[in-house]
């Protein structure tokens, strides 16, 4: 298969490129830094494999590519966590989202040929935020800032249907793995510093990126597929219980909470990454059977951890 791939430096998107390789496609990567994605992606090691530089914001030559692809894989994003949520990053946040999303589906609109699917991503910030309901795939949306985003970021995506193109929306989860948000938190509990966040009560939905990168080419091979599909793990866990669970896994404590109060001071508006949660639960690929390697906290963070 010829896949195109926006989002391919990332955390995501890098694994899934090489894993993409693997299976023998020929995957052209849209870099807004070709440089960064030439290096990450060497012709010597990845010969099937072809970088092109792109402005995700205004269609251009790059377009050109789209057309005669068997398919689009949409994981272009700016990071949500770690930041604060001046008015400007969120600006970014949505235009990196909503109004990329709306000029890769001109891309396909424009193409000679067009591809059989698009599998563009989401998050599961479209349910809002609750610490006792459990969302599956045909929940309403959510009324908050992230909410939005990602129902307009959907409804971007969404025009691709009128265009007689397959749509997967990959609402997405907190990814776990060696990297990401693991990172960020590892050196602090391996100094005995960890700990819950604010009450812990919140929902953590996750998901290990080696589920998830099998999800994406999934849903890539299999035209049932259609619509939102939630990417998380079949057991949701607690902010506390995640906590406990990356405790034991690197064997030291962590009793250090993080109170609510301090992150609101330092993320503001940003702090509700951490704070807010959702229990998501992957209906539609269990309907479709699909098997996750890591379905549970444990067995994910023992994996990582190794």
């Amino acid at each position: 298969m010829k896949i195109v791939v926006t989002g391919a430096t990332g955390f995501v998107g890098t694994k899934l490129v090489e894993q993409l390789h693997a299976l023998g496609d020929h995957i052209v990567v849209l870099a807004r830094n070709s440089q960064k994605a030439s290096s990450l992606f060497p012709q010597s090691s990845f010969p099937n494999v072809e970088v092109v530089g792109y402005n995700p914001f205004k269609l251009g030559d790059w377009a050109g590519v789209i057309s005669g692809s068997d398919a689009v894989i949409n994981l272009a994003g700016e990071p949500l966590a770690g930041v604060r949520w001046t008015d400007k990053r969120k600006q970014e946040i949505r235009d990196s989202r909503i109004l990329t999303t709306k000029v890769l589906v001109e891309a396909i609109a424009q193409a000679e040929v067009r591809p059989q699917v698009l599998i563009s991503g989401s998050a599961i910030g479209y349910y809002g935020t609750s610490l006792d309901k459990t969302f599956d795939e045909y929940s309403a949306a959510g009324d908050d800032f992230l909410a939005n985003v990602c129902k307009y970021w959907e409804d971007a995506a969404d025009a691709v249907t009128g265009l007689g193109v397959r749509l997967v929306k990959l609402r997405t989860g907190i990814v776990l793995g060696m990297g990401g948000a693991i990172a960020k938190m590892l050196p602090i509990f391996q100094v005995g510093g960890g700990g819950k966040l604010g009450t812990g009560k919140q929902w953590f939905s996750w998901i290990h990126r080696d589920d998830l990168i099998k999800l994406i080419i999934y849903a890539l091979k299999n035209s049932e597929v259609t619509g939102a599909i939630n990417a998380t793990a079949p057991q949701p866990v607690t902010n506390e219980d995640f906590t406990i669970a990356l405790s034991k896994a690197i064997k030291r404590p962590a009793f250090l909470p993080a109170p609510a109060a301090a992150l609101i001071l330092v993320f503001g508006e940003g702090a509700t990454v951490l704070l807010d949660g959702q229990r998501v639960i992957p209906h539609k690929a269990t309907i479709h059977k699909f098997a996750f390697k890591y379905p549970d906290i444990d067995s994910a963070l023992t994996q990582i951890l190794a």
